[in-house]
């Protein structure tokens, strides 16, 4: 279904507080937990959006967005395209609007996250990582009808993304610095967007693992960028191949800095997790934190964001025991 898209623009303090509302009875207000990292270590809290019902932040754009949809558009059933929680938020929120759902899954997602879209009773269609990427552009896929609800690009999903950012000012008013994942970059923007309707003065930092990080590509080049060398890995929830112009356009007047993590510090940050506050983070979840425990985000107060805990056991346990 062709659409004409509105253009870019700021999300307001109004639609955060709307989308707020809007969501309380269906998310989690998570917790922030004080992470400990020794007497030399940066001060970092963790939000743990781990914790939501879904087990990922997804579900607060994904419920404001389905909530936002005219009965029209309901009636035509929903669709979107996910490696995993991005569906499981849209399906979710589907399923308590009584709505039928379809998520175009990345082949490559791990299994426990397409399992858990189906028993959400999504409809799953799977399909090559380049040809999901590209329908998220188009927002179209072969075969798919419905409406379209975009897992990033979209001002309804960033404001509900955002109200993690009102949380994280209420809940550490000294707050510093906040890092977040970048994939598509709906949450970096929807959280700062939330924070700096409280706090301007906040410093906003992306974090991307090192095989998939556009996002520090297109800050150094000053221009939304394609990533050459991207490279599947165990972080399948962040980094992609490119940033999107429009988000670009989104994302630039509200980042501060980017920090490219490795696969090893991401690891460790995941087994860190585990052993000190007994946290389950898939690797997109953990990037967050190897960036605060790199020192390269600074001393603190830093809010590390754990995105999501969507990570079959056998998988986590390999990789927290390679480190």
């Amino acid at each position: 279904m062709s659409e004409t898209l509105a253009a870019v623009a700021p999300i307001s303090s109004e639609a955060i507080e709307a989308a707020r509302a809007r969501i309380a009875g269906t998310i989690v207000r998570t917790p922030l937990v004080r992470l400990q990292t020794g007497d030399d270590g940066p001060q970092i809290y963790v939000k743990l959006e781990n914790l939501q019902p879904i087990n990922a932040f997804k579900l607060r754009g994904a419920a404001n967005a389905v909530a936002l949809l005219s009965p029209a558009r309901r009636s035509l059933g929903v669709w979107t395209i996910s490696a995993g929680n991005a569906g499981q938020g849209v399906a979710y929120a589907a399923r308590a609007a009584g709505v039928p759902c379809t998520v175009v899954v990345i082949e490559t997602a791990p299994e426990t996250k397409v399992e858990r879209m189906r028993a959400l009773g999504a409809r799953l269609v799977k399909a090559p990582f380049d040809a999901c990427w590209d329908a998220m552009e188009r927002r179209s896929f072969p075969g798919v009808e419905g409406t379209f609800v975009h897992p990033f690009d979209d001002d309804d999903f960033i404001a509900g993304n955002a109200t993690m950012g009102l949380e994280i000012v209420e809940d550490l008013p000294g707050v510093q610095t906040v890092v977040a994942a970048v994939g598509g970059g709906g949450l970096l923007t929807g959280v700062a967007s939330g924070v700096r309707a409280r706090k301007p003065g906040v410093r906003i930092v992306g974090v991307e693992p090192e095989t998939a990080a556009p996002a520090a590509l297109s800050l150094a080049n000053g221009a939304a960028s394609i990533f050459d060398g991207w490279q599947a890995s165990f972080v399948d929830g962040a980094g992609g191949k490119s940033v999107f112009p429009r988000m670009w356009e989104r994302m630039r007047p509200l980042i501060d800095d980017s920090i490219v993590v490795t696969l090893d510090e991401t690891k460790a940050a995941m087994r860190l997790l585990a052993e000190k506050a007994r946290v389950i983070a898939e690797g997109a979840g953990a990037l967050a934190v190897a960036a605060a425990l790199s020192g390269k985000a600074g001393r603190g107060p830093i809010v590390a964001i754990v995105s999501g805990g969507n990570i079959e056991l056998s998988t986590f346990c390999a990789l927290i025991g390679a480190t």
